[in-house]
């Protein structure tokens, strides 16, 4: 996995009207922390976090951290983003090794078309939409494909039979369903039942009894 090369400023004020004041002029407001450094907070670029964040690595991408005239291999994570524009309001760098094993969460992509299951009128669902692994910074899979192109109603891809990279490791049971094909689901329309001693309903074109009539 390539590294991005990424710039961020020490910032010295803390508190909201602060990250407020930065977020304004374009700064995402981060901390730095890992391996004995001591807390950094920060500020980067909100442009230069998102294309860092874009490539096809996504979250998981290895990150070079110039803060100052010091260099530090970093993953960004704790991504806190705004609840309407999704846009990161803050963001955590933890400071990584090259040799040593981390935790990520890699996405699941689905490919092809079940094309048996919707000429049947049933529907795929995903159970699995990420995965979390155990690899080195470097062998950290951009995501894991899985090809739908086969499956009918009734089937399901496992885990075992995605494509796990040499030095990935994952914490989930083998057998755990990722994807699974749905025959169409059939509406019951239950018929309203009559109560007992409830009238039956008049014949069509007959008159309803008068008072005198029932009277009589």
């Amino acid at each position: 996995m390539d590294e991005i090369s990424l710039v961020a400023e020490p910032r010295n004020d803390k508190g909201s009207p602060a990250t407020r004041r930065l977020r304004v002029t374009g700064r995402v407001p981060g901390v730095l922390y890992g391996h004995g450094v001591k807390p950094i907070p920060v500020s980067v670029d909100e442009r230069a976090l998102h294309g860092a964040l874009s490539t096809g690595a996504g979250a998981n991408a290895l990150i070079d951290l110039t803060v100052g005239k010091t260099h530090h291999l970093a993953l960004a994570r704790e991504l806190q983003r705004h609840p309407v524009r999704q846009t990161v309001a803050h963001v955590d760098f933890i400071v990584v090794r090259r040799d040593e094993i981390v935790a990520a969460e890699v996405p699941v992509t689905l490919l092809g078309e079940a094309v048996a299951v919707s000429r049947a009128g049933g529907t795929v669902e995903q159970l699995l939409l990420s995965v979390d692994v155990h690899a080195k910074p470097a062998d950290i899979p951009r995501s894991f494909e899985v090809d739908i192109s086969d499956l009918d109603i009734g089937d399901s891809i496992r885990l075992s039979s995605v494509v796990i990279p040499p030095g990935v490791t994952l914490d989930l049971d083998p057998e755990s369903p990722v994807v699974v094909g749905h025959a169409a689901r059939v509406e019951v329309v239950e018929e309203p039942v009559e109560e007992e001693g409830a009238p039956a309903p008049a014949e069509p074109g007959a008159e309803a009894p008068t008072d005198e009539a029932a009277g009589s």
